[in-house]
């Protein structure tokens, strides 16, 4: 992977973004449409507020999906991820479509349908986060880096819940969820091109592990490692435990 290290948690959302953007121009060059998935998280707020600010970007050429949803949450709930995105971009630029996972009461139909829209067209750009855990979406460890599904229904752990309460998302650790659809690590490595916004010193450890551990499910995001074309973005406080030379 290649890494970036910004001075502030604002200045790597803009150098993401310009960089992401750069990157749709030149995708749409070629070809007619392109398909993008979307973490949804505190973490990705400063790259998409700028992101929407960028100029040239033809939206109207644009599907989107998004990563994960969590299971039990009422209808419109503001912490719903599909909520988030809504407000962050996906009402904010004129998209051709957007594609929201609303799990209802039959999750695992709607992983199955949610499967089959990810499956009629390539990936273009995914732009994703990493979890304090080092998960990738919900995928939390020990995670199937070979999974055949391309979505599924998963448990939270402890660490991946606490984490919501952190980001101010939910009050109390009993708020949280415990279960979540979630696309998995093989169909967000199906991307063509990855751009990973990791700011915070809470994810300073999963950084670390992500860069200097074994490729392994123990920690999810090493699988960035084996994508061709992956782009980490940091600040000082998340990459404060990496081994420089």
């Amino acid at each position: 992977m290649n890494i970036r290290i910004e001075p502030t948690r604002e200045a790597l959302g803009k150098a993401a973004a310009t960089d992401i953007a750069q990157a749709i121009r030149e995708e749409l060059l070629s070809k007619p449409t392109l398909r993008m998935i979307f973490a949804a998280a505190p973490s990705q707020s400063e790259m998409l507020h700028e992101l929407i600010r960028q100029p040239g970007i033809d939206w109207q050429r644009i599907s989107a999906f998004h990563m994960d949803e969590y299971i039990g949450l009422p209808e419109r709930s503001p912490q719903s991820f599909g909520m988030w995105l809504r407000d962050a971009i996906f009402d904010r630029v004129p998209l051709a479509n957007y594609h929201l996972i609303e799990p209802g009461n039959k999750p695992e139909k709607v992983c199955e349908d949610y499967a089959q829209k990810l499956a009629e067209g390539p990936i273009d750009i995914v732009l994703l986060g990493v979890g304090a855990n080092g998960h990738l979406a919900f995928n939390d460890p020990p995670a199937d880096l070979d999974d055949p599904l391309f979505v599924k229904v998963v448990d939270l752990d402890d660490v991946c819940r606490q984490q919501q309460v952190d980001d101010e998302c939910f009050a109390t650790f009993e708020d949280v969820p415990t279960k979540a659809i979630s696309l998995t690590i093989p169909t967000l490595l199906r991307g063509e091109r990855l751009f990973c916004c990791v700011p915070g010193s809470f994810k300073a450890r999963a950084v670390r592990d992500m860069v200097h551990e074994p490729v392994s499910g123990n920690c999810p995001a090493t699988a960035l490692r084996t994508h061709p074309r992956c782009m980490v973005y940091l600040d000082p406080e998340s990459s404060a435990e990496l081994e420089r030379e």
